[in-house]
């Protein structure tokens, strides 16, 4: 079974990953709301929160021909597609100050880089603003679940995620989950990864298609997605 791991893990505020171009191809958003194909949970984070199953259709597309490759029984179910700058900025303050607190004597620099790990900035360190790959429509955080939609173990719920907070179960090569997580989790990057999906590998749940993520480790010249 091989899971997707990078030779060197890069984050999402990583230098290169900002220097990525953009290239705006203004695909249009499509909402799970109006489908029934791809399964999605209730409003993560925030209850009134009508905006996470919206994604690009390029995203939903490909999200479609990846649940044909999973073996009979298991589908996709959806946590988080889009999600408002607003949003971003308040998940990443929150992880900040819970590492903060945990970690007392870490200077911001310290603070500020562990936090991306998990959670990508809506400023970067710079000042500048930065384009975070939910905002872009083209992020998705999913999970498997059975034909009743009931989840599968895969080590951790996308929901408990605040919780991982050294993030050593999130990452989609923990060396501390079961046979059975891994085998899940490698049913379902296989399928992903064929269709042009890229984890980002601190989260087993976060895939993406035409950010500037997804562009830098695809070796392409630009991103095809902006922000929303």
């Amino acid at each position: 079974m091989d899971l997707y791991l990078p030779t060197q893990f890069i984050s999402l505020a990583d230098p290169q990953i900002l220097a990525v171009l953009i290239q705006e191809n203004f695909e249009e958003m499509i909402d799970l709301k109006d489908q029934q194909q791809i399964a999605f949970g209730p409003s993560p984070e925030i209850r009134d929160n009508t905006d996470y199953t919206k994604m690009r259709k390029g995203v939903y597309e490909r999200l479609l021909k990846a649940q044909e490759l999973l073996p009979h029984g298991l589908k996709f179910c959806l946590y988080e597609a889009y999600r408002s700058l607003e949003l971003q900025q308040a998940l990443f303050d929150n992880r900040y100050n819970d590492l903060k607190s945990l970690h007392s004597s870490w200077r911001h620099e310290e603070l500020f880089q562990e936090t991306t790990k998990l959670v990508s900035p809506t400023i970067n360190r710079d000042g500048s603003k930065n384009i975070p790959p939910h905002s872009t429509g083209g992020a998705i955080d999913i999970y498997l679940v059975d034909e009743a939609e009931n989840p599968v173990d895969m080590g951790i719920l996308v929901k408990d995620w605040m919780k991982d907070l050294d993030g050593s179960l999130s990452q989609i090569d923990s060396s501390i989950i079961s046979v059975e997580v891994k085998r899940y989790r490698t049913i379902m990057g296989e399928a992903l990864r064929a269709v042009g999906f890229i984890n980002y590998p601190t989260e087993y749940w976060h895939w993406s298609y035409g950010d500037r993520y997804w562009a830098y480790h695809k070796s392409e010249s630009h991103a095809l997605y902006g922000s929303i």
